[in-house]
């Protein structure tokens, strides 16, 4: 497992330069990831719209904060992405902004399609679900915690619909991204304070 965290963060990103990646891609048409299409290239687009958004708009709160900057170890957050993903799009923003409450936190993005074997470590229900957040501690290098891809809520959302419906369509996924901007992050938030709150 270090070896295969070891080799991920040779080729990680920080979040600015992630977003400055996908920025070029779009002007060209395109994604990230090894499956090039429409579908993907139009998500990402609207992706990078949500992420500028949220990147104004999301503020963690006071108790958030002061617990974050608790926090005396350094640990990197290696965060699994790809452009076109409505989850991550989501969800990256609010991690961000866990990193930038303490500078012991090195927030780093790597690319789903790009990273297969650290992806088949953390699978969910035997699928490569993204965005999946793995906490490394520098020091030890070993994986202390790792969160995603969804809240329990919003997974649960996906759960009782594919129950319901046998799969996810486009109709899921636009209810989704409007339970997402109903929420503002609170969910993520509330989960991954859980998270430092293991970590402090």
């Amino acid at each position: 497992m270090e070896q295969i965290i070891h080799n991920s963060l040779a080729t990680a990103q920080s979040y600015k330069e992630y977003k400055e990646m996908v920025l070029s891609l779009i002007k060209e048409g395109k994604s990230t990831g090894s499956e090039q299409n429409e579908s993907r290239s139009h998500f990402s687009k609207l992706n990078n719209q949500r992420m500028k958004r949220l990147d104004k708009q999301t503020k963690l709160s006071e108790e958030t904060l002061i617990k974050t900057q608790r926090i005396q170890k350094d640990f990197t957050w290696l965060v699994l992405t790809e452009s076109w993903c409505g989850d991550a799009a989501q969800t990256l923003p609010v991690i961000n902004k866990f990193a930038e409450a303490n500078e012991k936190i090195d927030l780093k993005v790597v690319l789903r399609d790009e990273n297969e074997d650290l992806m088949n470590q953390f699978l969910t229900n035997g699928s490569k679900s993204i965005p999946k957040l793995i906490v490394v501690e520098n020091e030890s290098k070993k994986v202390v915690g790792s969160w995603g891809p969804r809240s329990e809520k919003a997974a649960q959302m996906v759960l009782d619909y594919k129950e319901k419906h046998g799969k996810i369509d486009d109709k899921f996924k636009m209810d989704l991204q409007n339970w997402y901007n109903a929420d503002k992050g609170a969910n993520i938030e509330k989960e991954l304070l859980d998270l430092i709150n293991e970590l402090i």
